[in-house]
């Protein structure tokens, strides 16, 4: 059994790095020429940055499947697209339409890769956690919200980004920045209650 577990996870990991870093490699292209701005263009999403998280931590537990440093890796990186998921589910799908949400490459960013992450994670790789050990899980959305904030409010003109998220419409930012943290939290407390059944 735990071999066959072992074998799984290593074909559900291998899929996400492999997936992930094709359609980041994609990203450099544009009108079939090599186009780096549009790279740097896509990585100012949380999506994208946390699909290539979530990639490099399947890539070192393909690598390193017996370390305990992998396995709080891999939880990080699977709570950052679990947020990425939820998010477009809950907020931006409804907002946006779902239909531009589940399209092309973000079907996979959106959709498949979080939910190979949580499963391969949760099921195939599990080992347990302290509950204070599980909201390391909240690291993506604690880097992303400050850099979000300062590019939407503080950075110079002309190097802002557009509020694309829509989290500060009619001026909810402080409503969506708790949100955010809150859920993130949620989360990671999910994550604890499946990676301690039967651990």
């Amino acid at each position: 059994m735990e071999n066959t577990n072992s074998v799984i996870s290593f074909a559900l990991n291998f899929i996400i790095f492999a997936v992930t870093t094709v359609l980041i490699i994609l990203y450099f292209r544009k009108d079939g020429k090599w186009c780096p701005q549009r790279a740097r263009n896509a990585f100012k999403y949380f999506t994208v940055q946390s699909n290539a998280l979530c990639a490099l931590t399947a890539l070192l537990m393909m690598l390193f499947p017996d370390a305990e440093w992998t396995y709080y890796l891999k939880i990080i990186g699977t709570s950052g697209v679990t947020v990425t998921m939820l998010t477009v589910l809950l907020f931006l799908g409804p907002t946006y339409g779902y239909q531009h949400m589940f399209k092309g490459s973000d079907l996979f960013m959106h959709l498949i890769t979080p939910l190979m992450a949580i499963v391969s994670l949760c099921v195939f790789e599990r080992a347990g956690i302290s509950l204070e050990m599980a909201f390391i899980g909240m690291i993506p959305v604690a880097l992303y919200a400050p850099l979000y904030y300062y590019k939407i409010f503080r950075a110079p003109e002309g190097k802002r980004w557009d509020d694309f998220y829509g989290f500060n419409r009619n001026g909810k930012w402080p409503v969506s920045y708790l949100l955010m943290h809150l859920g993130a939290a949620v989360i990671c407390i999910g994550l604890y209650l499946l990676l301690n059944i039967s651990a």
